[in-house]
């Protein structure tokens, strides 16, 4: 008998449900469909969620985390608009008369009061709304951009900006700018009825997904471009620069490690740095390399054969030229310096001696090998190709002090690649930012799937020239001891060039000071280059850059489990007739 009363309630629940579905779906379907045509219709941005920048191991340069969007319905925050808009002035910082405005806006039933809030921070406004009795708020999803080492790798990555706060972001540098198209995706949107502040079921609606972002993969090491840039920043400080770059390159495949600049800035508030702090020095700007430069000039005159490392070149105090006399950095008598010893000693007049022997177009021919005087593309905008001039323009004076790191300009990249094309036995590999494939908003292709290489100088003159570059770090002979690599051999170079003034375009007084060089000299896994500009302390590109060299190489080597080769460099003589 409770079994028969049993299943009679649950037939009488049933028809009750039954015929509820009847009446909204068919009797009473266009009663609702009034009613959601009267209280109106709503359209909102289904945000797509933008694509990660990501370290060669996968750790977020850049990410985009759980956000909200914090909106309202003005039907329902009319009454109270002038307290609830004090509420969240004080609450989240919003404008007091634009959110008033919105909490009024007539014949609407949605409206944005803030965009891409922490999930926490809007949950915890609309509870705190809520139970002081205002209603109307609510919360849709919108990612927020995070920058994780907030100024860790900023001038290479970019920002983002937000010129209207109720509208989406913009990127205005960087990676971000650069590979927009693939990192952005595309919002979506939906539409649906709403009535007293609430969304009517069976109404019309419709829903267009996001398309989400892609990630981008670089080839930078996070925990190395950190260290890196921590080197730099007090290496500029203790030298009274204005700034600096250091750059460390796989030797063998040309993947950019680390870009450090100094001064850098937080992505996270890029507006509390000075714009000239947002780029990329070590890609927008350009200046004369100075004597690093002879480590091309040397290489090149190898490789040709016209000389060889034990050359005898019989070194003056000065030299006379065309249109100019030429002078070394330190005062002497006659020296008697191998080709070895010109570069341990830096000569200007004994590399200019010994390129005597070239062409200005066939110099010119080899440096345009090494990559100077173009673009490394590696997907940063408004890169500097520098300037080299035409072997057919250039003159015999000119090719005089280009021979020795004048007279010409590059950017930093450029030549950490040019002086890598040594570390990687003669051949040059374009470096690499972005890893596998991406497509620039230009639409050039770029990454570690499009790097090129090309035979420069024999892998005997490469030899050579790292043999002499050890003779740098010499203590006994070199200028620079300060750079040494405790337990591994190391090649170097200095630099010291004198610094064009934007007034005048002249020769100013101040100086470029820089060192590049790789390690383990004799089995290369790693090119290091760093850059200081208008060091105040008197330093050359030994004392001031060398240290920082060192620190830099050290720490990658140990990072890397680079061992070191066990090996003793062959003795090489830097003078004759001593």
């Amino acid at each position: 008998m409770r079994l028969r009363v049993g299943f009679v309630v649950i037939a009488m629940v049933l028809s009750v449900f039954g015929a509820r579905l009847v009446q909204l779906q068919g009797l009473d379907s266009e009663s609702y469909a009034e009613m959601a045509a009267a209280e109106g219709s709503v359209q909102i941005v289904l945000p797509a969620t933008r694509g990660d920048i990501l370290d060669r191991n996968g750790e977020p340069l850049a990410e985009s985390i759980d956000g909200l969007m914090l909106v309202a319905d003005p039907q329902l925050t009319r009454d109270q608009a002038p307290e609830l808009a004090r509420f969240l002035a004080d609450e989240m910082g919003l404008d007091y008369f634009d959110t008033l405005d919105r909490l009024r806006a007539p014949d609407s039933r949605f409206q944005y009061l803030a965009r891409r809030v922490p999930a926490a921070q809007a949950t915890a406004v609309v509870a705190k709304a809520e139970a002081e009795g205002f209603e109307g708020l609510g919360t849709e999803r919108d990612p927020v951009r995070e920058y994780p080492g907030h100024d860790v790798a900023a001038n290479v990555v970019g920002f983002l900006g937000t010129p209207d706060p109720l509208e989406g972001v913009q990127p205005l540098a960087g990676l971000e700018l650069t590979f927009n198209k693939r990192l952005a995706g595309k919002d979506g949107k939906a539409t649906y009825q709403v009535g007293k502040g609430y969304r009517i079921p069976l109404a019309d609606s419709t829903t267009v997904d996001p398309v989400e972002g892609r990630d981008l993969h670089t080839t930078l090491d996070m925990d190395l471009q950190w260290y890196t840039q921590r080197v730099l920043r007090q290496t500029v400080e203790d030298a009274g620069g204005d700034s600096g770059v250091a750059i460390v390159l796989d030797s063998r495949t040309g993947e950019i490690l680390a870009l450090a600049d100094d001064p850098t800035y937080d992505a996270s508030k890029p507006l509390d740095s000075p714009k000239e702090d947002l780029g990329s020095r070590a890609l927008n700007d350009v200046y004369e390399p100075g004597s690093v430069e002879k480590v091309l000039t040397m290489s090149s005159l190898l490789d040709a054969g016209l000389v060889t490392p034990r050359q005898h070149i019989l070194v003056p105090p000065e030299l006379a030229r065309q249109d100019r006399v030429i002078h070394d950095w330190f005062a002497h008598g006659d020296l008697k310096l191998t080709l070895a010893g010109v570069l341990a000693k830096s000569s200007n007049i004994g590399t200019v001696l010994a390129a005597d022997k070239m062409s200005p177009r066939r110099l010119w021919r080899y440096l345009r090998g090494f990559g100077l005087g173009q673009r490394t593309n590696v997907g940063i905008l408004g890169e500097a190709p520098g300037i080299l001039t035409d072997g057919a323009a250039m003159t015999p004076q000119t090719k005089d002090r280009v021979a020795f790191g004048q007279s010409m300009s590059v950017n930093a990249l450029q030549m950490a690649a040019a002086v890598n094309t040594i570390a990687n036995g003669g051949e040059h590999v374009s470096p690499s930012l972005i890893e596998g494939s991406a497509r620039t908003r230009g639409g050039q292709v770029v990454g570690t799937d499009h790097a090129t290489v090309n035979r420069v100088v024999s892998a005997k003159a490469a030899r050579q020239t790292a043999r002499m570059m050890e003779l740098v770090v010499d203590p006994d002979v070199g200028v620079a001891p300060a750079a040494a690599v405790p337990g591994y051999r190391v090649a170097g170079k200095t630099g010291t060039a004198q610094r064009v003034g934007e007034g005048c375009s002249c020769y100013d007084g101040t100086f470029t000071v820089s060192f590049a060089g790789f390690a383990p000299a004799d089995d290369p896994r790693l090119t290091v280059y760093v850059v200081v500009q208008n060091p105040r302390n008197g330093g050359g590109g030994g004392s001031v850059a060398g240290p920082a060299f060192s620190k830099i190489m050290g720490y990658a080597l140990r990072h890397f489990a680079v061992p070191p080769t066990g090996t003793k460099a062959p003795a090489l003589p830097a003078t004759w007739g001593q």
